[in-house]
């Protein structure tokens, strides 16, 4: 599909138009279609779009976007295989039913493609700990299986090749009892809803927790950081631009109010970061992805809340 506009296709519902979105039916249809792309035609793989700004002038690439074709969960033992579209939170139900802990992925917004990627983590496990092996597809179409320590996870990032597509993931899962694990994910999702605001449009966490350094490379002693507090302390909680807000519930968290722009929203994070710095000394990582054209900048400043 031809310059298929990508709004729709986020959680925070921005976006401008792709060259051309890509949906392939199954592992087959993906390596048969990259292998016979032209290689100087970018490749963007793309999931839920639940970490994900599109700037507004769109992505200049070929958007690979798995759907029906990528959802199967099979489990096998103590191995759970996921297709990159199956979401975390089902595969961490389906797990659980069959005596397997995954209720770390629960909570996690998205697929697993995209958790993969991002080494996602939650409640102290991440996707490191529990992934044995990945089946992805290479921008020249060959198929290939990858060991998890081949993949460089870190804190919210991996090391896959550029233009590789994700197609399946396999888990090893230690073994719990279904009914408590279960139980675990209703207390996390409670938790959850106390604490973020799950019913906004947002893409999740925008800024990472520092990982112990300032600014300039020097070690920190304040390993317990949160980029929420530094951003409360900052005095950005509930601040504006157009309609991208900083959550009065949870500040980490950047929230389209209705109508923002994908440039209201970069500009509002990128504030916030320059705040923080003067503030703390701290410089925030983004955590949530920005890709693409930037489109108009905005036309109004910051308010704070209050």
């Amino acid at each position: 599909m031809r310059d298929r506009p990508l709004d729709a296709l986020t959680w925070l519902r921005v976006g401008g138009p792709a060259d051309w979105l890509f949906q392939p039916a199954d592992a087959e249809d993906l390596a048969t279609f990259l292998a016979a792309l032209d290689p100087a035609v970018p490749v963007f793989p793309m999931g839920v779009g639940s970490n994900l700004i599109v700037r507004d002038g769109g992505l200049r690439a070929v958007v690979i976007r798995p759907g029906r074709g990528f959802n199967d969960i099979v489990i096998d033992g103590d191995r759970v295989t996921a297709g990159a579209a199956a979401l975390d939170a089902h595969v961490a139900r389906r797990a659980a039913d069959a005596g397997l802990d995954l209720t770390f992925l629960r909570t996690i917004p998205g697929a697993i493609g995209g958790a993969v990627c991002m080494n996602a983590g939650c409640y102290g496990t991440y996707v490191a700990d529990r992934l044995e092996s990945v089946q992805a597809v290479l921008r020249d179409g060959t198929a290939v299986t990858r060991a998890a320590s081949d993949l460089g996870l870190a804190y919210r990032q991996s090391a896959l090749p550029e233009g590789a597509v994700i197609v399946s993931a396999t888990f090893r899962a230690p073994p719990g009892a279904p009914e408590a694990l279960h139980r675990t994910m209703a207390d996390q999702l409670a938790r959850r809803d106390a604490t973020q605001p799950t019913r906004e449009r947002s893409a999740g966490s925008t800024f990472r927790n520092p990982a112990g350094y300032s600014s300039t490379g020097q070690a920190d002693d304040r390993h317990d950081m949160k980029a929420w507090k530094l951003i409360d302390d900052a005095g950005l909680r509930g601040a504006r631009l157009g309609g991208a807000q900083m959550s009065p519930m949870h500040p980490n968290f950047l929230i389209n109010t209705g109508g923002a722009t994908a440039a209201e929203l970069e500009a509002l994070g990128e504030e916030v970061r320059k705040r923080v710095l003067r503030h703390s000394g701290i410089q925030l990582q983004w955590e949530v992805r920005r890709v693409g054209d930037p489109g108009k900048a905005p036309d109004s400043g910051v308010i704070l809340q209050g």
